[in-house]
């Protein structure tokens, strides 16, 4: 655990770009790139966004013309998260850190400056994250965590982490939300990618986002190449953010959760395929498949429940 105390005097001369990705992120959009266009310490936020259907770039594009600091990318078409953070890459600067940061989720007004804090004070950090919460205050699953592996997946599906507390190797929860705050800042295997700030030198050593991802499971993958290539990651409960999860996608849910669990079976695939030979991760694909099918069958009697309540459906007679 690294020292809660840290001289923050010469964070002045730190430059951090921030890639915000939107796609229908709506007007809390505009709240997000103002927050961070009024930090000293923010050089460059880039906008890219995704072929949006709703006005979210209208105030975002008349900001533009008074704001240097603000690059506005379009696409023809939504070319999903991780690609869309490359291309923001391709067009940034030298800064010394880049906050990959989601249309939805507002920081502190003081996180920005703690999270550079704590990644000054140690050369092998290559990635934090803040402490994310919800709208009402109770912390966000998936802002610390361990790797989601096929079996600890398994184990929190099927409700075995009852079994936790007697047999804790076997049946662990890779979700941490559920455990007390640490005092300070400590090192975990993932945090989210809707808020992590990146040291630069270590992105250039293990590279960018991995674009085969269209949406979720991306982060986890940078999470995996960094601790591959030694950089520590540290998740920094002083930094808060509040995350309005689901602001750009709770219209579509089911496409969603297509991809959700497409990414799952790539991140399987490529880490963890090795450890589940043969039949063996046939099983795992049998059981994202069934989880896919079970949540889309919930999605869709949940929609027409909806119908039904708003007349749009009859009932038979």
């Amino acid at each position: 655990m690294l020292s809660n105390v840290v001289n923050i005097a010469p964070l002045s001369r730190l430059s951090v770009s921030v890639v915000i990705v939107n796609y229908n992120a709506h007007l809390i959009l505009r709240k997000v790139v103002n927050l961070l266009l009024c930090s000293a310490n923010v050089t460059k936020v880039i906008v890219v966004d995704n072929a949006s259907k709703d006005n979210s770039m209208d105030e975002i594009e008349r900001l533009a013309d008074s704001q240097s600091r603000l690059i506005n990318i379009y696409n023809k078409k939504n070319v999903g998260f991780a690609k869309a953070c490359n291309i923001a890459l391709a067009a940034d600067g030298e800064s010394d850190y880049v906050l990959f940061l989601n249309p939805d989720c507002l920081l502190d007004k003081e996180a920005l400056k703690t999270l550079l804090a704590y990644m000054e004070s140690s050369p092998q950090i290559g990635m934090v994250g803040p402490l994310i919460i919800n709208p009402d205050g109770t912390e966000q699953a998936g802002g610390r965590r361990f790797v989601p592996t096929p079996w600890r997946c398994f184990v929190q599906v099927f409700g075995l982490v009852r079994f936790r507390d007697r047999y804790p190797r076997l049946f662990s929860d890779f979700l941490l939300n559920s455990k007390p705050l640490p005092d300070g800042p400590v090192e975990v295997e993932a945090i989210s990618g809707s808020c992590m700030l990146v040291r630069r030198e270590a992105m250039l050593d293990v590279g960018r986002l991995d674009d085969g991802y269209f949406l979720h499971c991306e982060d986890l993958d940078f999470c995996m190449r960094f601790r591959k290539q030694g950089w520590k990651i540290m998740f920094v409960p002083a930094a808060r953010a509040v995350h309005h999860q689901g602001t750009c996608s709770k219209t579509r849910p089911i496409f969603v959760e297509w991809h959700k669990h497409k990414g799952m079976m790539r991140f399987y695939s490529k880490f963890f395929r090795h450890q589940y030979p043969g039949v063996l991760f046939w099983f795992v694909v049998v059981c994202v498949s069934l989880r896919f099918s079970f949540l889309t069958l919930k999605y869709s009697i949940k929609h027409i429940g909806q119908l039904f309540k708003k007349g749009l459906l009859v009932k038979a007679t």
